[in-house]
Parts: C-alpha cells; structure tokens; sequence
C-alpha cells in the first residue's frame, strides 16, 4: 500500500463523513493537500476500487460554473483507508496526524 502523510490527511477526511461524496477543491482545502498531489492520489484511490467518481447534476447548479466531480468511498476504500490509519497511529512520523482520528 502506498502512504505518506498527504494519503493520512486525506483518509482522515473522507473517513469522517464516509458515506458523503467529497469534491477535490473541498479535499484540498480540508487537508491542505495540493491539487497538484491531491488529483493524482483521487486517479489512484479510483484505479485501486477505494472511491468511486461521478458527476455534479448540471441542472442543480444555480451559478455560472461547470458541474463538479465527486469521489465517494467504496466498502473497499473504507477498509483500505481505515487500515492505513491503523498503522499511521503506530508510526511515530504520522502521530501528530492522526491523533484526532479515534
């Protein structure tokens, strides 16, 4: 499994509301993770079945922006992403991450 405290920070945050859809822009903003790293881990976490992705319904946006793709948590993610905070707790490196997750 692949890790790093970018992977902790967003597993942290899609772990606390796991059955919501979770946009990048909100990811990044939430975690402080870059988009430049952020995206790239979403194409990943999509790749290995951990998240599934959609689409915003266009004729619910009110404003003048595009529609916006969602990720949201599969069963296997939720594992996956739970176990990898499990072993963030015993790495001294990731304590101070995680120390908020219970």
């Amino acid at each position: 499994m692949w890790k790093g405290h970018p992977l902790v920070q967003v597993a942290m945050a899609v772990l606390a509301d796991p059955t919501s859809r979770h946009w990048g822009y909100e990811l990044s903003r939430q975690t402080g993770v870059r988009s430049g790293v952020l995206y790239p881990m979403l194409t990943r976490m999509l790749d290995e079945g951990w998240v599934e992705d959609g689409w915003e319904d266009p004729t619910t946006i009110h404003d003048k922006r595009p529609p916006r793709r969602y990720y949201q948590l599969t069963d296997k993610g939720h594992l996956a992403l739970g176990t990898l905070l499990q072993e963030a707790r015993r790495d001294a490196r990731s304590t101070s991450l995680v120390w908020r997750f219970a």
